[in-house]
């Protein structure tokens, strides 16, 4: 019994003990527990949190364990620290049964809350559980879940949160701001009102409120409640609400009509994040417009772009009319234009439209024709009072605007009798164009049109003129010179500006037909009527000199080739030359040989020099000085070896001394032009010559020997070859060329080397190229051609290239040109060769040697204004290719002066260009102007002047200006795709640039 009692007491014992120590451990917990509880409770939020992280590691009670992690985490949330939202988590996900759990999802969600991100507070806000919370804690989240919905933009959520504290007297005042706020939003003003009236004692609020309810009575139309609202406020608000607030008293004054006042407010407004809206533009221009400061009105309203609405249209006729007022027409005619186009005021648009039609048919319209805009406008406003003086206007505009090629198509649309005159003048004009640009048989027609209809008598007269200048410059010479009569015998002919060259042109008619006799009398009279013109005076000298040398009226020849010297022209080598020949006619050839010695030692580069050697010798030979005649004759054999005259020289050298019976000299030449000149008449004169020699010496036998060397003197038949040749010959001289063709061609089939196959061969190149059979004519050119010079070679090289010009087959024609510069003893070849190598060079885009060529071109003073014009063109053309733009320049400004019709077209454009690439961007358009008034047939180079324009005006700051006439391109010059595409690059380009400052605008 003892000794049980013992065990069972020590088991008791143990118990005691253990029970003892767990009591002690379960106290220790709950004393730091209660104490990091009471610590939490005093908001010592750190060391709370230190304890009941000692606490949750020393318990095993899952209670005690859940509610640390709760109360960390919470700690954690309070002392802001990282992560603290991620602890919360843990809590709930590892203590789902917690009755922490509801307070945990609370704590998380004014933890985000407290953080501004509202979206994951509203998150957290979803789980609590709302019977849990106490009174305050719902009014708390009611509250925090409303705010959070309105600054998340969810305004009915918001609003239904809200409206439960608004009556709150914590959160009451706050809510019914907010509230407030999203009536204010809503638009819905009066409940607003209502709301912030409510708390409109707050301190807090009142700045702000200020603000709404100046803008909520400018909504309203109270507009002096506003500004009597917003005024006061300016001092108190920051910069973002004083340019608000400066944007509603500024536009509340506009529309009391008080702009002076609004004035300084709309230049306070800053815009919405820096940008401007095209109504505020308006407005402000407008304010500028009605104080007629029109240059501040022109700044607004040019920033209105891509604007498509009434405000647009509205600023768009005070634009233009800010443009009128500042003498700028050419811009007010593109802002009426587009004022026109608008549908959203009726009376604006019709007016818009008037004053569009007015200043196109009085400044020209660089986009349709000012009589397609007049006739478009009465079409569309057939009542307009205005119609009468517009009908009137409409006529004129034919010849005014012109643009006549659109002008033609209209009137030709339109044959009402009173467009008669009209037509007659516009055709006429459009003629005038055609010519300048070299289309002749195009301008013949138009000119025979303009003559159809007689109703003004001068254009009759101007249009008979120029139709004999088609059919001069067609090669029609013979009717050209009853046409140019035609025009004499008409009685208005004495009041056009044609009849100071008449008398010139007529002459040079009958020179082309050979009347010498008739075409004197008409160069005397251009002579006589018009001494001013220096360069139509000294020609009309020589042309009616040689008039008369040619009928051999030597004597009146050189009275007029007296003059022509006299006048320095730049033919005066030619007229010294032919007054020295003249001499020679009248049996004065001491008088001629003083003359042509005297030419030779004046004119040592002239083109006539080896004609005056060959005439001086000649004459030494007639004057039997022989002596002086054979060096002559060797002045041309050593210096102008090029020279026709070399085997001519050197025969008639062989010739004097055959006839001074100096046999072996005259051998010896003879040979030479034999062995230097095979086959031409020279050497078969040399030939027959040297056989009497032989034959008188009795050397027959030697004679034969070397004529057997001779390929193209067939001995044995000569007298058939003769024969043969004289026959096709007399075909040909009697202009017979089917059977001439014939004679030639059996010529050469039997005599392939004969005696005058060189004759021959040019003979059957001429016949050819008259029928027109080019092809057939170039091998017997290149024949002549490869052959020593001789007369014809001259001649040959100018047909043949013109057959390779004219088949645009510039490598072929480049070796012949080289040769006919060089070799070409007539200046208008040599003008000719030099002209088209340039030309072909270009086309070639051969640059440098085209360059070369267009130098020579420009330096030969006898070269008319059209080929210089030519010249230029291409060296500045080329010179844009190689972008070289100061050479260019220099061209296309000397083109400017001296070019007409379409290369004048050009070179005005290019003058815009380089002022706008130098940022002379208003002198440029001056030059765009010009183009338009001047040039406006010639539609591709206006439209990129337009470009320029464009350019121009975006360069001076005018961006709606630059956006209209892009846009005027794009929609009106389609036919120019490159221009276009341009345009539409240049387009996006500044609309991305004006998007940056004009919220109006899209990209």
């Amino acid at each position: 019994m003892k000794k049980f009692s013992r065990i069972f007491f020590l088991i008791l014992s143990i118990s005691q003990f253990s029970f003892a120590q767990q009591s002690a451990i379960y106290v220790d917990d709950n004393q730091d527990y209660n104490k990091a509880v009471l610590l939490y409770k005093e908001k010592q939020f750190q060391a709370a949190q230190i304890l009941f992280d000692k606490v949750k590691n020393t318990s095993t009670s899952e209670e005690i364990i859940s509610d640390c992690d709760y109360y960390i985490a919470n700690c954690a949330i309070k002392t802001n620290q990282s992560g603290a939202d991620a602890l919360m988590e843990s809590f709930i996900e590892n203590h789902p049964t917690s009755t922490k759990r509801n307070s945990a999802y609370t704590e998380v969600a004014q933890y985000y809350f407290a953080e501004g991100n509202y979206s994951q507070s509203l998150k957290w806000y979803e789980n609590i559980h709302e019977p849990d919370l106490s009174a305050s804690d719902m009014e708390k989240a009611n509250f925090q879940r409303g705010y959070a919905n309105f600054a998340t933009k969810n305004n009915k959520e918001a609003s239904k949160y809200l409206n439960k504290v608004a009556n709150s007297k914590e959160y009451g005042n706050q809510a019914k701001y907010y509230l407030g706020y999203l009536a204010y939003e809503g638009d819905n003003y009066q409940e607003a009102n209502e709301l912030f009236g409510q708390v409109s004692d707050q301190d807090k609020y009142k700045e702000k409120m200020g603000y709404f309810q100046a803008d909520m009575n400018f909504k309203l139309g109270n507009f002096q409640k506003a500004i009597d609202l917003g005024e006061p406020q300016l001092k108190k608000s920051n910069a973002l609400e004083k340019s608000e607030l400066s944007k509603i008293i500024g536009e509340s004054y506009f529309n009391l009509k008080k702009y002076d006042k609004a004035l300084p407010y709309l230049q306070a407004y800053r815009g919405k994040n820096g940008k401007w809206t095209n109504t505020d533009y308006y407005q402000l221009g407008y304010v500028f417009y009605q104080q007629k400061d029109y240059e501040n009105a022109i700044t607004q309203f040019n920033k209105i772009i891509e604007g498509n609405d009434f405000v647009a249209q509205n600023a768009y006729y005070h634009l233009a009319e800010s443009y009128l007022n500042t003498d700028r027409k050419q811009q007010a005619l593109n802002a009426f234009k587009t004022a026109s186009e608008m549908t959203f005021d009726a009376k604006i648009q019709e007016d818009a439209a008037l004053n569009y039609t007015k200043l196109s048919y009085e400044i020209g319209n660089p986009y349709v024709s000012t009589p397609e805009i007049l006739k478009s406008f009465m079409d569309k406003y057939p009542s307009n009072p205005n119609n009468q003086e517009l009908k009137s206007l409409l006529i004129n505009s034919y010849i005014t605007s012109k643009n006549y090629t659109e002008a033609l198509v209209l009137l030709e649309k339109n044959k009402t009798p009173e467009n008669k005159a009209a037509y007659q003048k516009v055709s006429f004009y459009r003629g005038l164009e055609v010519y300048t640009d070299g289309k002749y048989q195009e301008a013949y027609a138009l000119f025979k049109k303009s003559l159809s209809e007689n109703k003004d008598p001068k254009i009759t007269a101007r249009a008979t003129f120029w139709k004999g200048e088609c059919e001069y410059s067609l090669d029609q010479f013979s009717e050209a010179v009853l046409t140019y009569k035609q025009f004499l015998n008409n009685g208005s002919a004495n009041e056009t500006p044609e009849m100071k060259t008449v008398n010139y042109n007529l002459g040079y008619a009958y020179f082309k037909v050979k009347e010498y006799e008739n075409a004197i009398p008409f160069f005397q009279a251009q002579i006589n009527a018009n001494k001013e013109d220096k360069t139509r005076l000294s020609d009309a000298y020589l042309r009616m000199a040689d008039c008369n040398y040619i009928s051999s009226k030597y004597w009146p020849a050189m009275d007029a080739y007296n003059k022509a010297i006299e006048l320095k022209c730049v033919d005066a080598d030619y007229a010294a030359f032919q007054k020295g020949m003249s001499y020679g006619f009248v049996n004065k050839n001491d008088k001629k040989i003083e003359d042509l010695n005297k030419f030779v030692s004046t004119y040592k580069t002239s083109q006539y020099l080896d004609d005056a050697l060959y005439e001086l010798a000649n004459t030494y030979t007639a004057e039997e000085q022989n002596d002086k005649a054979i060096a002559t004759f060797d002045v041309i054999v050593n210096n102008h070896k090029t020279s026709s005259y070399v085997a001519k020289s050197i025969l008639k050298q062989g010739l004097i001394y055959y006839n001074t019976d100096k046999d072996d000299p005259a051998i010896v030449k003879f040979k030479k032009v034999v062995a230097e000149f095979p086959n031409s008449p020279e050497s078969l004169e040399a030939v027959s010559t040297a056989k009497n020699i032989y034959k008188a010496n009795g050397k027959m036998v030697e004679y034969a020997a070397w004529v057997k060397t001779l390929s193209f003197v067939e001995v044995t038949d000569a007298e058939l070859d003769d024969d043969t040749y004289e026959y096709a010959e007399k075909q040909y001289l009697a202009n017979n060329p089917k059977k001439a063709i014939e004679g030639f061609t059996g010529y050469l089939a039997q005599f392939p080397n004969g005696l005058h196959a060189l004759k021959v061969h040019f003979y059957l190149a001429q016949l050819y190229f008259a029928d027109k059979l080019e092809k057939n004519a170039v091998p017997h050119y290149e024949y002549v051609i490869s052959k020593p010079r001789s007369e014809f070679t001259e001649q040959a090289l100018v047909r043949l290239s013109e057959i390779h010009l004219k088949d645009k087959n510039c490598d072929a024609a480049i070796p012949v040109l080289k040769r006919l510069e060089t070799e070409a003893e007539y200046p208008q070849n040599t003008t000719f060769a030099q002209a088209n190598l340039m030309k072909c060079y270009y086309e070639k885009l051969d640059y440098a040697n085209s360059e070369i060529y267009s130098d020579k071109v420009l330096k030969n003073p006898k070269m008319d204004d059209k080929i210089k014009s030519d010249a230029q063109i291409i060296i500045a053309r080329s010179a844009i290719k190689t972008n070289n733009d100061a050479k260019a320049k220099e061209a296309y400004a000397k083109l400017l002066k001296i070019a007409k019709g379409e290369l004048a077209a050009e070179a005005l454009y290019y003058d815009a260009y380089f002022k706008n690439k130098e940022g002379k961007f208003e002198a440029s358009n001056k030059a765009v102007e010009k183009y338009s008034s001047t040039y406006s047939g010639y539609k591709y180079f206006g439209a990129k002047s337009l470009v320029l324009m464009a350019k121009n005006y975006y360069g001076l700051k005018d961006s709606f200006q630059a956006t209209e006439i892009l846009q005027s391109i794009i929609d009106n010059f389609d036919e120019f795709p490159d221009v276009v595409t341009e345009c539409q690059t240049e387009l996006d380009k500044i609309k991305a640039e004006e998007a940056k400052t004009n919220s109006s605008v899209t990209k």
